[in-house]
């Protein structure tokens, strides 16, 4: 047996830094990095993680790490201290702002930032730079929400809590694949119905996902018609008396105006053809909600991310209203928030048109409270730039300076290679990043290092108003440090007081007490506030556990919020909002027949800074793909297994052809994640649609019209090698990151050789090489060797169908190649029947399809808890269940 691990320090309470569930870890350093494990004392997961956060120790490790500040000279990036780049940074700000007013200055920051960076970044920009040009990633996929929440509830408020999903009788999901985006809040959701059958799924997505795999009701309606399906059950609700008249009496405005737009949806019939489906799911989706009290509304970007995102909010609200199903137990709206803090960003005023605790920056009277509370020189008036009208500003140089907080733009906006041509032309580009190389970094001035998850300190809020901490268990690497210690120093600079925070703990206690500053004075008491918490001293910070806002004086954490009316309007009732239906901006047709949707990945999170650094999380999708419908595959001319290019007006991309069999016709999917570092042409975000919701200010990211075309190539093949490679004369690759090497998938026009795969490879005349050519079939199969240890090999063929990379990723694992490990390489193909695992179904416990597969024929498994019980497949998150069910229903 080999030697005990042996922890280096005691276990650390923290929160993952992936979705929006907000998940409790159990952080145990170890010699090597982290044990990660799942908290059982935090109330939003109780011990679960998905496999993002099971793979968090993975990708600790430095490499690509930024460890220095960098100011870019000449067209290059050279290492500098501190002090020279902060000084670079205020004074570029300094002059700009001198001569040019405050307005042209900006910061874009991130739902990965803790609230404490949050808190100062708004600060800094709101009260002493004077401008409100502050925005957020997390305008990219929760700002309809925002805006939804405020015009219904009066203020950006989620009413529920987790535990409602448990309680209800029927549970709603809207645009929202949550089997895959929100592993853990799914699994607490399928465990109540294994202990109550009677609790029901419907899942509303033009896609068929993993989510409705698990459904009882699948309505698939067409992108961007869900004001028409809300609308629809809201007078279908009027009509058939499920409404609670005294709630809507005593605690509502507007119904009248709200049904009198929803009239032309009073027949199902009308509605089901607006929406594309068959009109018997509609009637049982209405008939359901109407007869069941306790329901909850759950939706994501499908919702969100739209050009009419904000209506779709608010008829979702409107019907909860209408029935009186909101704030109680087992009811209510709920909206999904996409980042870990997307939610603590909204606190601190993190959105342009935003101040801090839940203040209107287009309030005087609120901007004075501010002001006053901060004692700034020079406070906002106006709201700021949003995102993508930010973006614009910087091309067109009214906006000359800007300073980019742990996100990658140039590859997660709609329209990126328009952000790429204005940061070209912008005057001074920082970026804080814990990443050296982002496509966002490429075009950086100043290169600032920041703290990464394990090792910076402070609060995250989740989607059901919970505060968590997140705790550093990890040296801080070389000279990274946290962005408000950043963000401060700046300011310093730049001769502003009140940015002499000794740690993150005295930035909280400042925000905790502006959530009680004169609360009640401006009308009606804003719901959130924190300053129960202010006061804390550190010892009692550190050990502050996940509590839910509100937390009022004296008092405890909240977990509903509106059962009782007591709204934040003015008046103290909600809003019923008119919301009239339309189609997307910018219809598929002509030139571009197919309406492109984009969204994550099971096992991947953004632009894969992190999460590509986990072999077993690359596992189930390596490579882009487009998803499409035979029959649209048929009309564009291209195949399945094959690359195709897909493009738009703004852009294109090029992914592989994939029927996954939950597209309808005339659609397409492709995932986000794929970047300039990863892939040679496969940014979906340069594809996107530009166009926004005219309310919240939100990308269209679920409807852009595309084309399919084929992207020729003579020949198809791959590489996995042990040192990256440089692949700019192949036509088309991507890489992901293999156990001991990366994996490249990589087509090419030009014809190849075996010279031309020894200076691919790196191999020198006297290397230890072997090779396999076959001119006639387009086949050549080469190896290179370091004392008798496989360094890299490569395989092409004239046709994508290739060897299996499984087996031959195993290989990297030996320490020298047996002679027979040489030939069955050269030949393509394992020497042992069953020893290729196939593309990875459960990353949890690295089961692959061809396992699963022969486990279910040789020992008859009859069901998806057969195969757990047998190959631990699907026991941890259960994000792989409906692919096991799918393997086991093609077995049957």
């Amino acid at each position: 047996m080999g030697a005990p691990i042996v922890p280096i320090a005691p276990a650390v309470r923290t929160t993952c830094p992936y979705c929006g569930v907000g998940c409790g870890v159990k952080a145990t350093p170890m010699a090597d990095g982290a044990l990660i494990e799942g908290d059982p004392e935090h109330m939003a997961s109780r011990g679960r993680l998905c496999v993002k956060g099971s793979a968090l120790g993975e990708t600790l490790g430095l490499d690509g790490r930024l460890l220095a500040p960098a100011m870019r000279e000449e067209g290059s990036l050279r290492t500098a201290d501190w002090d020279e780049a902060l000084d670079k940074v205020a004074s570029t700000f300094a002059s700009i702002i001198a001569e040019h007013g405050p307005d042209a200055v900006a910061l874009y920051v991130s739902g990965q930032l803790l609230t404490e960076d949050y808190y100062v970044a708004n600060k800094f920009m709101k009260g002493f730079v004077g401008s409100a040009n502050i925005d957020t990633n997390s305008r990219l996929c929760m700002s309809s929400s925002v805006a939804g929440h405020k015009r219904a509830f009066g203020e950006d408020i989620v009413p529920g809590c987790y535990e409602d999903f448990e309680l209800a009788d029927l549970v709603v999901l809207v645009g929202s694949n949550t089997a895959w985006c929100h592993p853990t809040l799914f699994q607490r959701i399928t465990k109540a119905r294994e202990a109550r059958p009677g609790l029901r799924i419907v899942a509303i997505d033009p896609r068929r996902t993993a989510t409705c795999e698990l459904a009882d009701l699948h309505l698939p309606i067409k992108a961007g018609s869900d004001v028409w399906l809300f609308n629809g059950l809201l007078v279908y609700l009027a009509q058939t008396g499920a409404v609670d008249a005294d709630f809507v009496a005593t605690h509502t405005q507007g119904l009248d105006g709200a049904l009198a737009a929803a009239a032309e949806c009073v027949d199902i019939g009308f509605v089901a053809r607006s929406c594309g489906i068959d009109a018997r799911l509609v009637a049982e989706f209405y008939e359901a909600f109407a007869a069941t009290a306790k329901v909850v509304t759950a939706y994501s970007q499908g919702v969100n991310q739209s050009s009419s995102g904000t209506d779709k909010v608010n008829a979702i609200i409107n019907c909860h209203l209408l029935s009186g199903r909101v704030g109680k137990p087992g009811m209510g709206p709920f909206s999904l928030t996409g980042q870990p803090n997307a939610m603590g960003g909204r606190e601190v005023g993190g959105l342009a048109n935003m101040l801090a605790s839940h203040l209107e920056l287009d309030q005087p009277a609120h901007r004075e409270l501010v002001r006053g509370f901060w004692d700034a020189p020079r406070m906002a008036a106006n709201p700021g730039l949003k995102a993508v009208e930010l973006f614009r500003a910087i091309e067109e140089g009214s906006v000359k300076a800007v300073w980019i907080m742990a996100t990658n733009p140039v590859v997660s906006l709609p329209d990126a290679d328009q952000v790429r041509r204005a940061l070209a032309r912008c005057e001074l580009v920082v970026v804080s990043d814990m990443t050296a190389a982002t496509d966002t970094a490429e075009l950086a001035d100043v290169l600032l290092p920041a703290l990464g998850w394990g090792e910076k300190d402070g609060t995250v809020t989740n989607s059901e108003r919970c505060i968590s901490r997140q705790r550093a268990f990890l040296q801080a690497p070389g000279q990274a440090r946290a962005d408000w210690w950043a963000i401060c120093e700046v300011a310093r600079r730049m001769g502003y007081q009140g940015f002499d925070y000794m740690d993150a703990h005295a930035i909280f206690d400042e925000h905790a007490r502006l959530s009680g500053w004169r609360n009640d004075a401006q009308g009606a008491p804003r719901a959130f506030r924190i300053d129960g918490l202010a006061g804390l001293d550190r010892a009692a910070y550190d050990a502050l556990a996940p509590i839910q806002w509100p937390v009022p004086p004296g008092g405890e954490g909240t977990a509903r919020l509106f059962a009782d009316g007591g709204y934040a309007h003015a008046d103290g009732k909600a809003r019923f909002v008119a919301t009239r239906p339309r189609l997307p901006a910018n219809a598929a047709g002509g030139d571009y027949p197919l309406t492109l949707n984009t969204g994550r990945l099971r096992d991947q999170w953004h632009t894969m800074t992190r999460t590509g650094k986990s072999p077993r999380l690359a596992g189930h999708a390596p490579e882009p793909f487009v998803d499409m419908h035979p029959h649209d595959a048929l009309l564009a001319g291209v195949r399945e297994g094959e690359l195709a290019r897909v493009r738009s007006r703004w852009g294109s991309l090029v992914a592989r052809v994939s029927h996954g069999g939950g597209i309808a016709r005339g659609s397409a999917f492709v995932p986000i994640h794929w970047t300039g570092q990863n892939a040679s042409d496969a940014r979906v975000g340069a594809v996107v649609n530009p166009v926004v919701d005219p309310v919240s200010g939100e990308p269209e990211f679920k409807h852009t019209p595309v084309r399919v075309e084929p992207f020729a190539l003579a020949w198809h093949g791959f590489i996995l090698s042990r040192a990256p490679l440089d692949l700019s004369g192949v036509a088309n690759w991507t890489r992901v990151c293999g156990s001991g090497f990366l994996r490249y998938e990589l087509g090419g026009r030009e014809a190849v050789s075996p010279e031309w795969a020894r200076v691919l490879l790196g191999a020198g005349s006297d290397a230890d090489w072997i090779e396999y050519e076959d001119r006639t079939e387009g086949m050549l199969r080469c190896a290179l060797l370091a004392g008798g240890r496989l360094e890299a090999c490569l395989f092409v063929s004239r046709r994508p169908e290739l060897p299996a990379r499984g087996w031959l990723g195993g290989l990297f694992a030996l320490d020298e190649l047996s002679s027979r490990d040489r030939a069955t390489l050269l030949a393509g193909r394992a020497a042992v029947q069953g020893s290729d695992p196939g593309p990875t179904v459960c990353a949890c416990f690295g089961v692959g399809r061809n396992t699963i597969r022969s486990a279910i024929v040789q020992q008859d498994l009859k069901d998806a808890g057969a195969v757990t019980a047998c190959l631990r497949a699907g026991g941890n998150c259960g994000s792989c269940l409906p692919e096991i069910r799918q393997l086991l229903a093609e077995a049957r």
